[in-house]
């Protein structure tokens, strides 16, 4: 039997539990334990608390030992909201924006979406899933150990298949776990402009079958947005996707206020992502329904929009995830570090709610919590030791990854 132990924990920040955690008690509930341990066989967490209590439980002359003194140890982080598989650059969009050009303004130049289309279309698998491992070492060096990954830069059938085709390959070669998200409703193709539920209806048609049939993605996601498509064609594509066995993501209310948090409440959505505009009746209605509403703060900081109301949303009884959102344009950072800031520097949450968010939440909002996102037994050993004593370093040190080692599936996975 494979065996590692972690001892004398400055701070061991459990996270414990096996759902979301919704409202301001529980998301400021870390479960720190004092000097304490963890024990792990195959991968899997045996033994959690303080390290008197753990060693009278074991026989440490079986195990692999980490001395973690004067370190805060913590869950891995769950990056619950990425596109990281794409061809091609935006860089001169980025440009544009620091002009004064809007997210809409660069679409209609041309730009946004359809742009990185064109460089996922032209590159090969091969080449997708090399750019893929090699986003994924760089998102392990700021402790994710579980990463969602999202398709949408196909939008027709073989470039969409192809994504995920590459997801699935990553998820096979790298030591992170990658959830699969069908993300075919990305945007309006040119040859469908004004006509979005006609696109709709041959994604329905021609392209979520492939997918479900074949387990491609656990999710199905929209980008329910003015100008992008309506609540109507949301509902529609997420409803027939349910029927298909696929759960429901949806990008909601980023840029106006469409009813896309309702429609996340109505549909019994996994998660809702980005919310910026998101109403106080939407807000309420996903903290009834049980939705993890998805603050995108580097995205907010990219495109110097107001930040969602995550203070709001905690306020209300909201479950709240923070992930980075990750993708070739409107946010092209997978900086853990920089959402920590925002999070607590502009968005109003606290060093706990933060780090609630990047864990048990984040894993509930990829259907994760039951095995990843806390340090509880049963759980993968998904362990990350920061190179501070407390956790409360992690926004204090300003941008910076406090992070010093990461423990994947009970494996040594990153050193600093």
């Amino acid at each position: 039997m494979d065996k590692l132990l972690i001892i004398n924990a400055n701070e061991l920040v459990t996270c414990s539990g096996h759902a979301a955690k919704f409202g301001v008690e529980a998301m400021n509930d870390l479960g720190v334990i004092e000097n304490g341990a963890i024990a792990v066989h195959d991968g899997i967490i045996a033994y959690v608390g303080t390290t008197e209590n753990v060693l009278k439980e074991i026989d440490i002359d079986e195990y692999a030992v980490i001395d973690a003194a004067g370190k805060a140890v913590t869950p891995g982080f769950v990056d619950s909201h990425t596109h990281f598989i794409f061809g091609g650059y935006r860089a001169d969009e980025y440009d544009w924006r620091l002009r004064g050009l809007s997210y809409v303004e660069i679409m209609e130049r041309g730009g946004g979406i359809i742009n990185s289309v064109k460089g996922t279309e032209e590159a090969s698998l091969e080449e997708l899933v090399n750019l893929g491992l090699k986003r994924l070492d760089s998102m392990l060096s700021f402790g994710v150990t579980t990463v969602e990954g999202k398709s949408g830069y196909g939008l027709y059938k073989d470039t969409e298949l192809k994504q995920l085709e590459a997801l699935k390959i990553c998820d096979e070669r790298h030591e992170l776990d990658v959830v699969k998200t069908f993300l075919g409703a990305h945007s309006v193709p040119k040859e469908y402009k004004g006509r979005g539920m006609e696109f709709i209806d041959y994604t329905i048609d021609e392209v979520l079958p492939v997918v479900a049939e074949n387990n491609l993605a656990e999710f199905c996601d929209i980008f329910c947005e003015d100008k992008v498509f309506s609540v109507e064609e949301s509902r529609k594509l997420l409803s027939t996707a349910q029927k298909m066995g696929l759960k429901s993501k949806i990008h909601a209310d980023e840029i106006v206020q469409l009813g896309g948090a309702e429609l996340a409440a109505e549909l019994g959505a996994t998660s809702a992502d980005h919310l910026l505009q998101a109403s106080d009746e939407g807000i309420k209605a996903m903290a009834e329904a049980g939705v993890v509403a998805t603050c995108l703060p580097c995205t907010a900081f990219s495109l110097k929009e107001h930040y969602a109301r995550a203070r709001y949303m905690v306020d209300q009884g909201c479950a709240v995830a923070v992930a980075t959102d990750f993708n070739p344009g409107s946010c092209h950072t997978e900086s853990v570090p920089l959402a920590i800031a925002l999070s607590t520097l502009y968005m109003g949450l606290t060093t706990e709610e933060t780090i609630t968010a990047l864990t048990i939440n984040g894993a509930a909002a990829v259907g994760r919590a039951d095995t990843v996102g806390s340090l509880d037994v049963g759980k993968k050993a998904d362990i990350i030791i920061h190179e501070f004593p407390s956790y409360k370093f992690l926004p204090y040190h300003i941008g910076v990854s406090t992070v010093e080692v990461v423990i994947k599936n009970g494996q040594v996975a990153f050193v600093k």
